[in-house]
């Protein structure tokens, strides 16, 4: 030892940068959103129609447990209409209930997970696992992200593949 202090061994950060500048689109499909809106209108609808019926008007507990059930309903029904899916060179985010964002620099493994020709039923989804092993899943519907997902899980693999002194 020459007095020189250890350095620590930090893996190369992953750099990406959207062919296009930052990709903003939304993260479930028309369809999807269409779907999930008609099938919570029926909830309430149906929900509507048991409380007017006979049996229950004399149960307001058992009403209270419907309302906050159809309650939850409409919150997950709000975040999925309302749900932006963004990437540029620095993060991936997506606005949800609790807004999900990753660090690009951070990423050790990227997959995209979408069952091609229902795209528009099934949301696509994008795996990313982080330096810290944390795991994040996040939606997106729209082509242009999901082109850029794509490059980018094939650029991260490439990058992790190669030689730790190699040039980049």
């Amino acid at each position: 030892m020459d007095g020189q202090p250890a350095q620590a061994i930090v893996p190369e950060p992953f750099r990406f940068t959207p062919s296009a500048g930052p990709v903003t689109g939304p993260a479930f499909s028309l369809a999807y959103r269409v779907v999930t809106t008609i099938f919570v209108l029926s909830i309430g609808v149906w929900l509507s129609l048991v409380w007017l019926g006979e049996n229950v008007r004399g149960s307001s507990a058992l009403l209270l447990w419907f309302l906050a059930a159809f309650a939850m309903c409409v919150f997950f029904l709000y975040w999925i209409l309302k749900g932006r899916t963004s990437i540029d060179a620095n993060a991936l985010h997506q606005t949800w209930f609790a807004d999900k964002h990753v660090a690009i620099a951070d990423l050790v493994s990227v997959g995209v997970l979408r069952i091609r020709g229902l795209e528009w039923l099934v949301a696509p989804r994008i795996h990313v696992r982080t330096l810290t092993g944390k795991s994040v899943l996040i939606h997106a519907a729209d082509p242009k992200v999901l082109d850029e997902f794509e490059r980018m899980a094939s650029e991260l693999n490439a990058f992790r593949r190669r030689e730790p002194n190699a040039p980049p």
